[in-house]
């Protein structure tokens, strides 16, 4: 593809509202670069509780929150909050709620236990992304997920979504993290991920146990394209891949000084884009 790219990332972390990892630093770093190399983007995370508002300078889109997502039953509210990493001038788009997100620890309690509810927030974070990007009318080229809380990002997009003239044409890139992999989510993750045009089928990946193994051979299920986050992703995850026959972008350190990636990264998104081929 010639020209500009639009860039979708949804991230499970950004450094510097979360301490620095291999997701958080991409997170801050890889969506500057590319913004920089004459690419548009807009970047997501949670809003999780630790994150100061005052210090960050967070403040909400009133225009953009205000909708109600139904997870199970329930109609969660969702609120869209954004700040500006004014030495990258990029914003950054914070999904918010209540029950969700306002908790200080950011996936675990204070005895270590991984939240009950991760896998309700991590569909909620999904669902509100591609709601707030639907209500920017922004139309993304690509759409990268990066880390774990981003993982049903590309089965709605596959599958939810797949006729929405915003997204229709959007095609998935999934950086392996190896986060959170021996992780069990609750048995009824596969009950509140499915809609009206999801059905449970859809998401057999996770039918008999949904941790975040499966859950990330979910999310490379419905991807175009796999870039190596780490230098040994998970060996079950790569042969998941492999099955699939996905392009690969092997890792390279993506980090503040040199950016020496950005190449890899703006020709791998091209060849992506140029792929005829369609997730099933």
């Amino acid at each position: 593809m010639e020209g500009s790219k639009r860039i979708l990332y949804v991230n499970s972390e950004i450094y510097p509202y979360l301490p620095e990892s291999d997701i958080a630093l991409s997170g801050r770093y890889l969506p500057q670069a590319i913004q920089e190399a004459g690419n548009e983007i807009r970047s997501f995370m949670p809003r999780y509780g630790c994150i100061n508002e005052r210090r960050n300078q967070l403040h909400e889109v009133i225009r953009l929150s205000g909708m109600n997502i139904v997870i199970g039953n329930v109609d969660q509210p969702l609120v869209i909050k954004v700040a500006s990493i004014s030495a990258a001038r990029m914003q950054v788009y914070f999904i918010d709620n209540e029950d969700y997100f306002q908790r200080k620890p950011v996936v675990r309690d204070a005895e270590g236990k991984f939240f009950e509810d991760n896998g309700e927030r991590a569909i909620f974070f999904a669902r509100g992304v591609l709601e707030t990007v639907r209500k920017l009318r922004w139309k993304p080229d690509v759409v990268h997920c990066q880390g774990w809380m981003s993982h049903f990002v590309p089965i709605y997009l596959k599958k939810v979504y797949k006729n929405d003239p915003i997204f229709e044409e959007s095609k998935v890139v999934l950086s392996l993290y190896n986060d959170d992999l021996d992780e069990k989510f609750s048995d009824d993750t596969l009950d509140k991920l499915a809609t009206e045009h999801l059905k449970k089928s859809d998401a057999s990946a996770i039918k008999e146990v949904a941790d975040g193994i499966n859950i990330a051979k979910l999310a490379i299920q419905y991807s175009d394209g796999i870039v190596c986050g780490v230098e040994k992703p998970d060996s079950a995850l790569m042969e998941a891949v492999k099955a699939r026959k996905l392009p690969v972008l092997p890792f390279t350190k993506v980090a503040a000084e040199g950016a020496g990636y950005v190449n890899d990264y703006n020709a791998f998104y091209d060849k992506i884009i140029s792929c005829n081929a369609k997730g099933k």
